[in-house]
């Protein structure tokens, strides 16, 4: 089984019509997407906070993070990005993937689109 990876837009939520695409790598380890923090500056995002994440080989690190509309597979979702570091391979992250309504194929490693999004309902006791 090989990585799967998707054509993703970000696109700005203030003005849908600046944005950048590109090849983001899916990551169900991650919480949150990412791509590097000059093309997101580019489109006119703007960093909201930042947020400690820890990295796989257990290094905390804080990066800047804003908000921005993902399109991949014909689908829109709102959702955090990181501000990432020059060089960094774009992330496709489980929030967004769940937000669409997708889970992975990994013997396929494409996108699998769910008959619906997952909403739960709790019962007063």
């Amino acid at each position: 089984m090989g990585a799967t990876y998707v054509d993703v837009t970000v696109r700005n939520p203030a003005d849908l019509g600046r944005s950048w695409t590109g090849s983001f790598l899916v990551d169900t380890g991650a919480y949150d997407s990412m791509a590097p923090g000059s093309y997101l500056e580019a489109i006119g995002l703007e960093p909201i906070s930042s947020r400690d994440y820890e990295l796989a080989d257990g290094t905390i690190v804080a990066y800047d993070i804003g908000a921005a509309v993902l399109e991949f597979e014909g689908v829109l979702v709102a959702n955090m990005v990181v501000f990432g570091d020059e060089g960094v391979e774009p992330l496709l992250a489980v929030t967004a993937l769940e937000s669409g309504g997708f889970e992975v194929d990994p013997r396929r490693e494409e996108l699998k689109r769910l008959p619906a999004v997952l909403l739960k309902r709790h019962r007063a006791a």
